[in-house]
């Protein structure tokens, strides 16, 4: 597909990069106030869905009307649905345990290391995974087969985020389960459904702009640095070596698959 029009993909970029620095920044203002790290969490989702809309408004005129609308509309219904999921779950609690343990070893001002390594980093990892949805908005040309199976997969990885997070969060409502391990619906297939959701949801995104081989090259970068940040980096690795000491995980572990579902192994 010729044509790509990379200047304006190029100043889009641009127009990205600043509003996820903006978001990271009012969102940092607002936790040092409240003396509450937590809540960046919630503007990593926020963040990708104002990179969206902001990307749609800058590239008007420009591409498919059909892939701009779909991608903005698939990014802002993610992460959306992931800020407002996390606001509910952290509501009334401290400091997360992770941030807490950053502070303690931080050199020099705490807050002047959580903006460091923290939210500018994630407003730079922002920037770098919506690669694909910054790149659709500039690609002309019909929605071809590799963006439908890209919105099945970002279906099906929203699915198994908005699920597994449903029946994670009724299983600790239930006093009985204090302490115990969640091994039933989706959690007996795959220990992070959660993470595997959003694994499919980055890679059905990045379908979508491989009608076009060149841009597909430029962007892979977006769902194999998500990849590795949900399986290797802060994701399912950092999760499952705070959870390695808790009766019953290693039970768990024997017979439920680490990532990709798969059916549990009989004890």
């Amino acid at each position: 597909m010729n044509g790509y029009p990379w200047g304006a993909f190029g100043q889009g970029v641009g127009a990205a990069a600043a509003t996820a620095l903006t978001v990271m920044l009012l969102t940092f203002a607002l936790a040092v106030a409240r003396g509450l790290h937590r809540i960046v969490d919630i503007a990593w989702g926020a963040a990708f869905a104002a990179v969206a809309l902001v990307a749609y408004a800058v590239s008007a005129g420009e591409g498919d009307g059909v892939r701009r609308l779909l991608v903005t509309v698939l990014t802002v219904v993610w992460g959306l649905r992931l800020a407002v999921h996390i606001a509910l779950r952290g509501r009334g609690h401290g400091e997360d345990a992770r941030y807490e343990a950053m502070l303690a070893r931080a050199p020099g001002h705490r807050n002047l290391y959580a903006l460091r390594m923290v939210y500018l980093l994630q407003g730079l990892l922002v920037l770098l995974v919506s690669l694909p949805v910054q790149a659709a908005m500039y690609l002309p040309g019909k929605l071809g087969p590799a963006g439908y199976a890209g919105c099945v997969l970002w279906l099906t990885g929203l699915l198994f985020e908005a699920v597994g997070d449903r029946q994670l969060a009724r299983f600790k409502a239930d006093p009985a389960n204090c302490g115990r391990i969640m091994d039933r619906g989706l959690w007996s297939w795959t220990r992070h459904p959660n993470y595997f959701g959003d694994f499919c949801v980055w890679w059905g995104l990045f379908l979508i702009v491989c009608d076009d081989p060149v841009v597909a090259a430029v962007t892979v970068v977006s769902p194999l640095v998500m990849s590795f940040l949900l399986i290797g980096g802060s994701g399912k690795r950092l999760l499952e070596r705070h959870m390695a000491d808790r009766p019953g995980f290693a039970a768990y572990t024997a017979r439920t698959s680490g990532f990709f579902p798969l059916p549990p192994k009989r004890s």
